[in-house]
């Protein structure tokens, strides 16, 4: 009985945690870009340009249709309001090949962007908002390629209690193909902590969110600017708060079921 009692106790920490203080709710209408504001790299916040995200039969798509080539135009789609406590979850699956012109480390390759900045607020050749990425990844027949890792632009994040200091860091994640809807979510605490979930699976846990302004020229982060004068005032301050976004790195993906549950801080 005392094996059970700690399998489920295990299990219990293993699942995303119960709030009963929160309800989840819709944050994307199905029918259009409402509640969300995109920002591409070489263009201003609120330029769907080349219409890249799209709505389609209740699905969000990340679209390159429209695009005969790939030049680096990274572009997030970015919730309208900051968050700070939270849960988001949603589907996600890539659906074709790369664009022509894509770098080969970004495809296959997307994101949901935490604690971001404001759309405004990033430069207009600002390929990336200074974030911690709860990065989406697949992977071709074959290849071992774990989804729902982390990525650090412009920030630093720590694993076990050691800070992280390469830019990525693998889950403990299957591969997932083309075609093939996944469950993600991700579980945040302000700066103390991020849990990320596969299918239900907790497959990444890290803590200690900070900004890196050391990092910000790597990323192209604009500091130039009011926002990016007052983000660099800041210096490695905690990463308490800001904006979630979905993110386009040249292969087509779509989400659909994109829910928040805000919890208490």
């Amino acid at each position: 009985m005392r094996v059970l009692a700690l399998a489920a106790a295990a299990l219990a920490l293993a699942a995303p945690a119960a709030h009963a203080e929160g309800k989840w709710r819709s944050i994307f209408n199905g029918h259009n870009l409402d509640g969300w504001v995109p920002k591409l790299n070489h263009r201003p916040a609120g330029d769907n340009w080349r219409d890249t995200f799209v709505v389609h039969d209740g699905v969000l798509k990340v679209s390159y249709a429209q695009y005969g080539h790939f030049n680096d135009e990274y572009g997030h789609l970015i919730y309208n309001r900051p968050l700070k406590a939270y849960r988001l979850r949603l589907e996600y699956r890539f659906v074709d090949q790369p664009t022509p012109g894509a770098q080969a480390w970004a495809e296959r390759n997307s994101g949901v962007m935490l604690h971001g900045q404001a759309p405004d607020a990033m430069g207009i050749d600002q390929p990336y908002p200074v974030s911690v990425e709860a990065q989406i990844l697949g992977g071709k027949p074959g290849e071992t390629r774990p989804t729902g890792n982390v990525c650090t632009p412009g920030t630093t994040v720590s694993i076990g209690g050691v800070p992280m200091k390469e830019h990525c860091r693998n889950s403990t994640s299957k591969t997932y193909q083309d075609g093939e809807w996944v469950k993600f979510e991700v579980e945040v605490h302000g700066s103390k902590s991020v849990r990320q979930y596969v299918n239900g699976e907790l497959v990444m846990e890290y803590t200690d969110l900070h900004l890196a302004p050391a990092e910000y020229p790597v990323f192209k982060m604009d500091t130039t600017t009011p926002a990016g004068q007052a983000l660099l005032a800041r210096g490695a301050a905690p990463l308490d708060e800001g904006y979630i976004s979905l993110q386009g790195e040249s292969t087509p993906i779509e989400f659909r079921k994109i829910e928040l549950m805000e919890l208490p801080e």
